[in-house]
């Protein structure tokens, strides 16, 4: 056996030296491991400075983070000195340790232990305590903007005469500065408490006296620096009630000041304040009284008084004064509180006049010549007809429209015409192949606009496309119709590099393109490269041959993401919508400023107040992220994002809004002045969805001006549910172009209904001129509906349309087979007194999968008509035809594709045979004849697909498709069927 010992018999084992070589190993995977957090921290803060440096708004970022760096540290270091200080001199402080107890005894073995240490302790707990405030005060730096920042709003609360700018800007921030002072009070006592226990300044179970005089006099001045900071905060409480929010069994939702908090919490407060600051007082005495006695019991006195002072006597207040006489003692209160509310919800100036509910006027001629004129009736609800869109205008799977398109004004020969539109928008769900060059690189943008008439449809039931095929032509001229920005475009992509993009597919094949913009980050630095190899967890960006000179990295591509990022201080609505401006395609998007803190005006959950059966089945449109209360709401800011560029314009809308006035204080040179809005473009802008549902909701109870009929709640309204589906959400608001009563003219119009609290008949009609630029603009109406008579409500008319027995039969009918019906968008018209209701209805066929208008419905005064088209409902309704009779439809019948190739012609002339005879079939209601023409129709199209692809195998085409009818008739996820033209030819 040999010697371990390493004698002559075998070599010496040295026990010990490899552990050198292990201690070296992790020590530099230590600092490897802190070098790659590092990098990672890194990597996060320059992939943002280099985003916003790419859209030149650099601005934004450094006063952002050096707010937040200013914050965290003066109030890390303000409070690592306080609780520090305090445990320096609680140490300084203790007794000498001569005579120790049994307890202290006890504690020396914790004293010895920590004595080495004892520096790198008090470090480490300071520091501790300093990041976690500097942390949380770096979060307050909109608190600190808006009270540094802060401009005067020039109105006063009824109950202190302050401006409101204090209870917006100033109040938030003091609260913050007190809070802080409560937190570094506690630590600090806490921290001075236990130093003072360890080295014998207290004593617990030790006999004799339980704390030496110095350990008396520290705790007590800490103590009475807590007792007067209550004071300062009962003192800011008696503003706070001003802002303070409560359930009040009369109106629900409260926010001011009540009779019992007038009369009883106010004065309690002052009170309260003279009380604490006496009991302050009273512990900082005792630096030279040495005794807890007088200090304790003017705390237990404070206390007492907060409990029957600050609680007690306000319940017997409310209980004997108020509740015997409610509606006289709280009328002065409501008051204030209904004028507060009405200007915080910029709904002050609100028309409010009665309206009949019915016609006198006997000529029925007359009638139905002005139902041609009140109102541009729109039949594609762009809430539905998005498959249909889909359907015959995608003309690639890789591209795709949101499910809720937009609505918008466009001028054709000088007269203005509702449009429906949407984005031929990048889905990569639709690409031939996934993965990470096409995803990120080939397929990189969408490609044009699609536009429809929203007033009309073709003979089939088809939208009347003022904009269409690939590339878009139409209506709208030239502009630049690559999509690099949208609604639907989420993830980043690669451009301007060696790789070619796919641009578009026409009749020669595919086209390539190379991104030309400014916008996005280069990538031609390798720190660049690997930060964002890091940042988007993407390894393949820092060493993939497909990135090289010129290559630019597009993220941030939303418009709502894009202008929230720039604009970190306002509230984003939640639709933005493109339209064709100077030749551009750009995103409009609104934006709000709001805050909590105006007096007496009632608050409001925007997530919930903005919800509706539209958001209910499409969640991004909503302000859902928005669970934040407030009480104070402007669109003061317009903002615009390039579809091509990406680059963001902040308009100041609204010219006195003081919030946004502060903001641009707080970042100058963000917001451009409204002068620098173009003609095209405020021909495009309109009154936003989400502030009227806002002020909707809060119409429901603010529409009255008169204290007792408020608190009485019999003028209460609702926003009716939408009848047009089972979600139970509320009915969505309707952009149309109508003329109120006493108007002369159309304006695009934003509307909605109320019905009274609980019942289904009609209240109201609100709408709101849209239409910017106008003298009218942002005046919202209300035609006030007797409460003596019954006009039936959005339920009821849809109820009725449902109930009719002929009407009833006609739906079954469409119903037949496999066919689906689908109610478009409730619209409601005042007409000479009465209220006229249209509803498209669509019908999804079997083999059809997307919605076509079959049909109108229409009722007024009682008379209900279910036709072909709307001029026949129209008809039918008031018994007489219109004198002008403008063409509600295009009845002319399109002409079908064409090709040379005689095979695919002959199959073509088939298809659209079997189109004409299922179309035929459908409206005699015979499905068997119905399902055989479809049968027929996917035959024809299928021929003709098989013979197109082998004329373009042996001509060595490429097979691409011809949005313009003359190809095979098939198009990439546009379903069976030729491609449409203007008109919709025939699409199976």
């Amino acid at each position: 056996m040999p010697d371990r010992g390493g004698g002559p018999t075998g070599p010496r084992i040295r026990v010990g030296r490899p552990s050198r070589r292990i201690r070296t190993l992790l020590m530099t995977l230590g600092v490897l491991a802190v070098l790659a957090m590092a990098f990672v921290m890194f990597a996060g803060f320059w992939t943002d400075w280099l985003w916003y440096r790419s859209v030149h708004y650099s601005s934004v970022f450094t006063t952002t983070l050096w707010t937040k760096i200013g914050l965290f540290f003066v109030f890390g270091l303000l409070m690592a000195a306080a609780v520090g200080f305090n445990i320096w001199l609680a140490h300084r402080l203790r007794p000498p340790l001569s005579a120790m107890s049994m307890e202290q005894q006890s504690l020396d073995r914790y004293r010895m232990g920590i004595a080495p240490y004892k520096r790198w302790l008090l470090l480490a707990i300071t520091s501790l305590v300093g990041l976690i405030a500097g942390a949380s005060a770096s979060g307050q730096w909109r608190t600190w903007l808006m009270w540094v920042n802060g401009v005067p709003f020039h109105q006063k609360d009824p109950q202190f005469h302050l401006d409101v700018s204090f209870y917006a800007f100033d109040l938030p921030w003091y609260r913050f500065l007190l809070g802080f002072g409560f937190a570094a009070a506690v630590l600090s006592l806490i921290a001075a408490a236990l130093t003072h226990y360890l080295y014998g300044g207290l004593r617990v179970t030790s006999p004799g006296a339980r704390a030496t005089a110095a350990a008396t006099g520290h705790l007590s001045v800490l103590l009475g620096v807590f007792v007067a900071l209550k004071a300062v905060a009962y003192w800011l409480d008696r503003y706070g009630l001003a802002v303070k929010s409560s359930d009040f069994k009369a109106t629900g939702n409260w926010t001011g000041l009540r009779y019992v908090d007038a009369n009883a919490y106010l004065p309690a407060k002052t009170i309260l304040f003279c009380i604490a600051v006496i009991c302050a007082l009273l512990f900082f005495a005792t630096l030279w009284r040495r005794t807890w006695q007088l200090p304790v019991i003017g705390f237990g006195l404070m206390v007492l008084s907060a409990v029957l002072i600050g609680g007690l006597y306000p319940a017997i207040v409310q209980k004997f004064q108020v509740e015997p006489n409610e509606q006289a003692k709280e009328a002065p209160y409501v008051e204030k509180n209904l004028k507060a509310t009405r200007d915080a919800y910029g709904i002050a100036g609100t028309d409010v006049q009665d309206y009949p509910g019915a016609s006198d006027t006997e000529n029925k001629a007359e009638l139905r010549d002005d139902a041609d004129t009140v109102a541009s009736i729109r039949l594609m609800d762009p809430n539905i007809v998005s498959p249909t869109f889909q359907q015959l205008q995608q003309v690639r799977n890789y591209y795709g429209f949101p499910s809720n398109l937009d609505v918008d004004r466009y001028s054709k020969d000088g007269k203005e015409q509702d449009t429906v539109l949407g984005l031929r928008e990048l889905n990569l769900a639709g690409i031939p192949k996934n993965n990470w060059i096409n995803d990120h690189f080939r397929y990189t943008h969408g490609y044009g606009v699609v536009a429809a008439k929203g007033t009309e449809a073709d003979s089939e039931g088809r939208p009347v496309f003022t904009e269409y095929n690939l590339p878009s032509k139409g209506d709208l001229g030239s502009y630049q119709q690559q999509v690099y920005y949208g609604e639907k475009t989420t993830q980043y992509s690669i451009v301007g590099g060696p790789q070619k993009e796919i641009d578009y597919s026409d009749d020669n094949g595919e086209k390539t393109t190379s991104y030309k913009g400014k916008s996005g980050v280069s990538l031609a630095s390798p720190v660049n490269r690997a930060a964002y190899a890091v940042a988007f967890g993407e390894p393949q960006i820092l060493y993939s041959g497909a990135i090289g000179e010129g290559s630019r990295i597009l993220y941030n591509r939303t418009p709502k993401e894009r202008v929230e990022a720039v604009a970190p201080w306002l509230t984003i609505d939640g639709d933005a919508y493109p339209a064709v401006v100077d030749g551009k395609i750009q995103w409009i998007v609104d934006a709000y400023t709001t805050t909590n803190g105006y007096p007496y005006a009632s608050r409001t959950t925007l997530g919930d107040t903005t919800a509706d059966s539209l958001t209910a089945a499409n969640n991004q449109r909503a302000v859902v992220a928005q669970q934040n209360q407030v009480n104070y709401i402007r669109n003061s800011v317009k903002a615009t994002v390039d579809a091509y560029t990406g680059a963001v314009k902040l308009y100041q809308w609204d010219t006195e809004d003081p919030v946004l006035k502060t903001w641009m204080k707080a970042f100058p040179n963000t917001v451009e002045s409204k002068k620098s809005i173009s003609p095209e473009l405020m021909a495009h802008l309109r009154y936003p969805q989400d502030l009227f549902k806002v002020q909707r909701e809060l119409l429901t109870r603010y529409h009255v001006k008169d204290a007792q009929t408020f608190l009485s709640g019999s003028e209460v309204w609702q926003v009716p549910d939408d009848p047009t589906n089972k979600s139970g959400s509320a009915v969505p608001p309707y952009y149309l172009s109508m003329k109120l009563p006493g108007q002369s003219s159309q304006a695009f119009s934003l509307t909605t209904t109320m019905t009274p609290n609980g019942r289904d008949n009609l209240s109201a009609f609100v709408s709101v001129n849209a239409e910017a630029g106008t003298p009218g603009y942002g005046k919202i109406s209300v035609l006030k509906l007797p409460t003596g008579r019954t006009v039936d409500g959005p339920k009821r008319v849809q109820s009725q349309f449902n109930s009719e027995p002929s009407i009833a039969e006609s739906i079954r009918l469409l119903r037949g087979g496999d066919s689906e019906v689908e109610y478009g968008n409730l619209l409601t018209v005042p007409l000479d007194g009465g209220l006229l209701y249209v509803e498209p209805v669509y019908v999804r066929g079997g083999d059809l999968k997307y919605p076509l208008l079959r049909k109108v419905l229409v009722t007024y005064g009682g008379s209900t008509a279910f036709e072909d088209t709307l001029g026949q409902a129209l008809n039918k309704v008031f018994g007489a035809e219109s004198s002008t009779q403008p063409p509600d439809q295009d009845t002319t019948k399109p002409k079908p594709p064409t090709s040379g190739n005689p095979t695919v012609q002959a199959a073509l002339d088939d298809a659209q045979k079997a189109f004409d005879d299922g179309q035929e079939a459908l409206k005699k209601g015979d499905w068997k004849a119905y399902g055989e023409a479809q049968k027929n129709l996917e035959d024809a199209l299928k021929r003709a697909e098989d013979a197109q692809a082998a004329a373009d195998k042996s001509a060595g085409g490429s097979g691409a498709d011809k949005p313009d009818g003359k190809g095979s008739g098939k198009s990439d996820g546009a379903g069976a069927g030729p491609s449409p033209t203007p008109s919709g030819s025939p699409s199976g």
